[in-house]
């Protein structure tokens, strides 16, 4: 019987995720083909504006619960976390997600562990999107940074044959790879629909906070303000971004052992402790069962108080190494 139920749950949950993968993808291209046909399609604008009403009046269950958890405060930090990240997700399908993978994780730690650590599954399972989000968001302005340099020059020569900056950044959207292309298209876009240049590059800035970017978007709004040669500062800021560039790569270089060190230290005590449960199972059992001695009677065995050392202690020396060789430039 238990066998069954543990299959069933087992069953259930990764329904739940295929469930959830399929409609966030099926229902985001569907808004996404008919905003498009909203503005590239043969139609009058009374026609797009009756669309516009319509979907107004009709919202889906995504853009319901966004509405209903706007006014939150976390709200902020998720937005910002998927546009960092350029999910194509919106909150309420990424704590979908959230709940879908702690469920998931719940399951799984009860099944192949013990019952005990499903609270811990689930906490975890609760983290992986966000861990991936993460991920993907630094992942993406580590290239960011590394396009910028070679945006700036095709900038710059653009400035110099004639361009605006506006026409400059249509060439950088053109010529580019993403994700610049990408950035400074939206950027013209948002400048078409009615935003100030200003307010388009802290968008963007919002989007992908590069400290190059940021002293990009600086240099310009100064020449904006009180003149001079865009395209001149723009080859400084471009020659000490290369600079920053070379110098950061040299640093990875000469820490990668012991930034290497630092996550072998780390996981090996996890490894071994996987190793010592497969060899034999009821010995390392004795750390995650509820039995004598306790900490708090029939409540927090000792077993648990030594995981949860073991882990901290873990993390702060894990913290430290990336410190340490983590030097600013």
């Amino acid at each position: 019987m238990t066998t069954i139920l543990v299959l069933g749950g087992i069953l259930v949950a990764l329904m739940l995720v295929g469930a959830t993968v399929a409609f966030i993808t099926s229902g985001n291209q569907r808004v996404v083909d008919e905003r498009l046909e909203q503005f590239v399609g043969t139609v009058t604008a009374e026609e797009i504006e009756e669309a516009v009403a319509v979907a107004a009046s009709r919202p889906d269950m995504a853009d319901r619960l966004d509405r209903a958890i706007a006014g939150r405060g976390f709200t902020g930090r998720i937005r910002q976390r998927i546009a960092e990240a350029d999910l194509k997700l919106r909150v309420a399908e990424y704590i979908g997600l959230q709940v879908v993978f702690g469920v998931l994780g719940g399951v799984l730690t009860w099944v192949f562990f013990t019952p005990s650590l499903s609270p811990l599954g689930f906490l975890f399972g609760l983290r992986i999107p966000k861990i991936y989000a993460t991920r993907a968001a630094a992942r993406r302005l580590i290239k960011f940074d590394g396009q910028l340099s070679d945006t700036l020059n095709l900038w710059v020569n653009s400035l110099r044959s004639g361009y605006s900056v506006l026409q400059g950044m249509e060439a950088i959207a053109t010529e580019m790879a993403p994700p610049v292309s990408k950035e400074f298209e939206r950027v013209v876009q948002e400048v078409r629909l009615g935003l100030t240049l200003s307010q388009a590059l802290d968008n963007m800035y919002r989007r992908v906070p590069s400290e190059d970017l940021d002293l990009v978007n600086t240099a310009i709004n100064i020449q904006r303000e009180v003149g001079g040669n865009l395209a001149e500062i723009l080859d400084i800021i471009s020659f000490t971004i290369r600079e920053r560039v070379r110098i950061k790569g040299e640093i990875r270089t000469l820490t990668a052992q012991q930034r290497a060190s630092g996550w072998i230290i780390s996981l090996l005590p996890v490894a071994l402790a996987g190793v010592l449960y497969l060899i034999n199972r009821e010995y390392i059992s004795e750390l995650f069962v509820r039995e004598r001695p306790f900490i708090i009677q029939d409540v927090f065995p000792c077993g648990w108080l030594i995981i949860g050392i073991t882990l901290v202690m873990i993390f702060i020396g894990l913290q430290a190494i990336r410190k340490i060789v983590d030097i600013e430039v």
